[in-house]
């Protein structure tokens, strides 16, 4: 049986891409394991460079994007899953060359679904989305470098952003002194709601610890979502045997730095994954953000938004103007 869904459709027009709101049939997906009925999907980075063509993030147009979605699932071909289970879905190619989570149906291998943990809804699931993944598996990898909560501050880049704001509050929430580099300065949002101890402007930061080969050490750690100067600056400015994660690029892909603060000070570098990551390792992140480590500002630190406000929220993520999360919700 065929259901009817409305989704957000990218579309090769002469050269140039448009985002239409269309109806759609779930027989136009690809047969897979599962077809899952969407509730909630996520607003990302990737989803906006998928919007606006970059074939880079997608090959193939008509295009829907939407790289997180939960819901239900309608029909299952695998044993691991029955109608009616609640699941969610983010990474691996969905909303990339899969057709995702902006619209009302997915249809997905069984190997990329989890089945929605306990004490976490659809909503709240999708408020974390790829953004609460790639924060949580950023936290677990200073947790594993053995950085303590009473050893000195960590730095987190793009702290009004998804993945930074999330990673802040679960730092907060652990113990641990946050100072978040930005370039929307925001009290209220990054110290009062967030838990942020101290807060630098972002070319205040680059022009103190970019510019020379090594920088004073005053951090004990870094989450870096952001890439290029910011993470060299973060780089050059931890204390001995700290720990760096990287996991974006939004400011540049390149990353200009000397070998100092590795042969130096022993620092690590590490670089975050949340698209290829086992189902194994999600889980056990997931399980963590429904429980101990789930933000407690979640739901105001959330906005949710409907398919005719999406592009707007699209084009400013992509200006560098978005805040906190986005979800979508569909109403079937």
């Amino acid at each position: 049986m065929n259901h009817p869904y409305k989704a957000m459709q990218v579309v090769e027009v002469n050269g140039s891409y448009e985002r239409k709101i269309v109806s759609l049939d779930t027989g136009d997906l690809h047969p897979q394991d599962l077809l899952i009925k969407v509730t909630y999907s996520s607003v990302n980075y990737k989803d906006a460079l998928s919007a606006s063509g970059n074939r880079g993030v997608t090959r193939n147009f008509p295009h829907v994007p939407g790289i997180d979605a939960a819901g239900q699932v309608i029909s299952s071909n695998t044993a691991g899953f029955k109608t009616g289970d609640k699941v969610l879905v983010t990474g691996f190619d969905l909303g990339m060359n899969t057709w995702g989570g902006f619209g009302g149906y997915i249809a997905v291998p069984a190997g990329w679904v989890l089945p929605l943990p306990e004490n976490l809804t659809e909503k709240e699931a999708m408020s974390l989305g790829t953004a609460g993944l790639t924060a949580g598996l950023s936290v677990q990898q200073l947790l594993m470098s053995k950085i303590r909560p009473d050893a000195g501050k960590v730095l987190v880049s793009g702290a009004s952003g998804g993945v930074g704001s999330i990673a802040v509050s679960i730092l907060s929430k652990l113990g641990y002194q946050v100072a978040v580099i930005t370039g929307k300065p925001n009290p209220a949002f990054l110290i009062d709601m967030l838990g942020a101890h101290e807060m630098i402007e972002r070319s205040e930061f680059i022009a103190k610890y970019d510019a020379k080969p090594m920088a004073a050490a005053q951090f004990v750690a870094g989450i870096d979502s952001v890439g290029g100067p910011v993470l060299s600056g973060i780089l050059k400015s931890v204390k001995y045997g700290g720990a760096v994660t990287t996991c974006g690029m939004v400011a540049s892909t390149e990353l200009r730095t000397s070998i100092f603060p590795f042969i130096l000070r022993g620092v690590r570098l590490i670089g975050i994954d949340s698209v290829e990551v086992s189902l194994q390792e999600r889980s056990a992140i997931w399980h963590k953000l429904a429980s101990e480590w789930k933000p407690g500002q979640l739901t105001t630190i959330t906005r949710e938004i409907g398919l005719e406000t999406l592009t707007h929220e699209l084009d400013d993520m992509l200006a560098g103007k978005a805040k906190g999360r986005a979800v979508l919700k569909h109403y079937h």
